[in-house]
C-alpha cells in the first residue's frame, strides 16, 4: 500500500514538472519572444518579415502544437516508465 502511494506520488511530481516545463516554454515564446524580446529580434528577416512580428503571428502557434506533441510524447514515456501504459 505504501508503495503505490510512493509511486502515485513520483508519478505525479513528474507530471507536473514536465507540465510547468511546457508552461515555460509557452509563456517565454508566446510572452517573451512575441511581446517582450520582440524590439531585439526586428533585425532578424524570417520569410520576409522580422522574427518578433513572425514570433506573434506564426511562431506561437508552432510552438504550441510542437508542445502538444511533446507532452503526448512524453507522457506516454512516463506511463510507461511507472508501469501505466496502454
Amino acid at each position: 500500500m505504501a508503495d503505490d502511494k510512493t509511486n502515485a506520488a513520483a508519478y505525479w511530481k513528474a507530471n507536473v514538472r514536465l507540465i510547468f516545463g511546457c508552461l515555460a516554454v509557452w509563456a517565454f515564446v508566446s510572452y517573451g519572444c512575441a511581446i517582450l524580446f520582440r524590439p531585439l529580434l526586428a533585425g532578424i528577416l524570417v520569410g520576409g518579415t522580422d522574427l518578433g512580428f513572425w514570433f506573434a503571428q506564426q511562431g506561437s502557434i508552432l510552438t504550441f502544437i510542437v508542445l502538444i506533441f511533446f507532452y503526448a510524447w512524453r507522457m506516454n514515456k512516463l506511463d510507461e516508465k511507472f508501469g501505466l501504459g496502454e
